[in-house]
């Protein structure tokens, strides 16, 4: 059980939360975002170069993003979340002040690089403080938020990029996305950091998924819980190197960890690599490209109701979780194969889910993590998201180009069926794969 603190420090919680807040979205109110590609066309770089910045951008993050963990275990993740967005704002003004190819990749390199700065260190720092304020049971909902804010942020630059380039170009849509990075980082600095332990401390009940690993069975009432106490950061200052060595050794070595990782990862990666293919998607429904703002906006709208269902969806056991995942795989499929616009809708309905999905695999994997390495670790899943997306990259353009955007897209999301599927059949491990029966442990129902 999660040991927390008898009376929560509202105030505390509040600030942490509000700064939680404001820096997602303004990290992600960046103008440049729904006008890159257009920007690098207009620059005449051919599909095949900006294609090439892509795999950059993910060769990035995947280079940064566990040194990255260890940095913010070993330094100060407060340190890093500060300079993440100074450090893509230094690749946005790259772009607009020099605008060529090696300048774009040079700025998908930083903008990989802050990006990584940003994944572990993020859910590491809200993770400890709120278990240092006796609040860790919230995390899920905290995190559904912070979701929430950062598509807030998205939406809001979708709708102010138009005018803005309209009235100043490229030059004034640049500027505005470095000022909103230099904002990012100066709420950065309010965010607490503390390291040491609660010194008062009660057992209280866990979160029925945050804490527990979809799959495993409830707790009894005349049952002591399986699940093991998600202790703060006590293990002792360990060097860079230790603390990198420490967390791959808890993923490597604590099946319970790596399963939540390898959740983490396959959750994540295919809605996270189907998002680039929706606006070809919404072509081929004939509409106009005038009109394909609009059906994305419909799917953000489902990220943003996905990430407030968070304390709903805590509530989820593991069949609960599995039939969450069949949504998101049949809703992803009937939409993209309905090809019509009202297809979208459907897509709206699966994008919730995935995210909602998200959110809690990130919040038990939150919950099975122990020691100093916890960015480490948050890292280790972040890598290997990117991972599994270059590969959803692969072979979407190898479906695509052999059957069509809309068949590559259902056949894509087939991936979340074999994770319900799993979920459901997990007493036959020998059924399956054994990496991705490792990926569902836990007892029967």
């Amino acid at each position: 059980m999660i040991l927390t603190a008898s009376r929560v420090p509202e105030p505390a919680v509040r600030r942490l939360t509000a700064t939680l807040y404001g820096y997602a979205f303004l990290s992600d109110l960046v103008l440049l975002y729904p006008l890159y590609v257009v920007f690098f066309a207009d620059t005449g770089l051919s599909v095949g170069q900006i294609a090439s910045l892509f795999v950059i951008w993910s060769a990035a993050g995947i280079l940064f993003e566990v040194p990255s963990g260890a940095w913010a275990d070993v330094l100060s993740r407060r340190l890093l979340l500060c300079l993440a967005p100074l450090v893509a704002a230094l690749g946005f003004a790259l772009w607009v002040l020099l605008p060529s190819y090696p300048a774009f990749a040079v700025g998908f390199l930083l903008w990989g690089a802050g990006g990584a700065l940003v994944s572990g260190a993020l859910e590491a720092l809200v993770w400890t403080e709120l278990d240092r304020l006796g609040a860790v049971g919230r995390y899920a909902r905290v995190l559904g938020r912070a979701r929430t804010a950062g598509v807030l942020g998205v939406v809001v630059s979708g709708v102010l990029a138009g005018p803005v380039l309209a009235v100043g170009g490229y030059p004034v849509v640049g500027a505005a996305s470095v000022l909103a990075c230099l904002l990012a980082a100066i709420v950065a600095t309010r965010f607490p950091e503390h390291r040491a332990p609660a010194a008062v401390r009660v057992p209280v009940a866990e979160p029925t998924l945050a804490a527990r690993p979809v799959g495993a069975a409830p707790s009894r009432r005349d049952e002591p819980d399986a699940a093991p106490p998600a202790r703060p950061d006590d293990d002792g200052d360990l060097g860079w190197w230790d603390t990198l060595r420490a967390g791959v050794s808890q993923v490597r070595t604590r099946p319970p960890v790596r399963a939540a990782v390898l959740l983490v990862a396959v959750v994540a990666a295919d809605w996270g690599a189907l998002d680039e293919y929706t606006p070809l998607l919404a072509l081929d429904t004939g509409v106009g490209a005038q009109a394909v703002p609009l059906l994305l906006l419909l799917l953000w709208a489902g990220v943003t109701v996905g990430g407030l269902l968070a304390p709903a969806g805590e509530r989820l056991g593991s069949r609960g979780y599995a039939a969450l995942l069949g949504l998101v795989g049949v809703a992803l499929a009937a939409g993209a194969l309905l090809r019509h616009p009202a297809g979208f809708v459907l897509l709206a309905v699966a994008f919730g889910a995935a995210q909602l999905a998200t959110v809690l695999a990130d919040a038990r994997l939150q919950a099975r993590i122990t020691g100093t390495s916890r960015a480490t670790v948050t890292s280790l899943a972040g890598m290997a998201t990117d991972v599994l997306i270059i590969v959803t990259y692969a072979g979407y353009g190898l479906l695509a180009t052999a059957a069509g955007n809309a068949v590559a897209f259902a056949l894509t999301a087939g991936a979340y069926l074999v994770v319900a599927l799993v979920l459901l059949t997990r007493r036959r491990r020998t059924a399956v794969p054994a990496g991705v029966a490792a990926a569902v442990p836990g007892g029967p129902d």
